[in-house]
């Protein structure tokens, strides 16, 4: 299921995770060759993707919403 990404916050070791509107969290790493995410580095590529939708496996596996740290 796709679901619209609506901010953002530092997990505890300090990688950018996307709130996402059904209420589940994404890690969102820049980790070439394997995942390349330059946007997640600045504030500006950060904005530019809100309301992106990214596929949330948690929805599809059912599970509750995710808690703040």
């Amino acid at each position: 299921m796709k679901s619209p990404i609506i901010g953002y916050h530092r997990d505890e070791e300090n990688h950018w995770v996307a709130e996402l509107a059904c209420g589940h969290f994404q890690h969102v790493r820049n980790n070439p060759p394997w995942t390349n995410r330059p946007w997640v580095e600045s504030e500006s590529g950060r904005r530019s993707m809100l309301g992106q939708e990214l596929n949330c496996r948690k929805c599809d596996a059912g599970a509750p919403p995710d808690g703040y740290y």
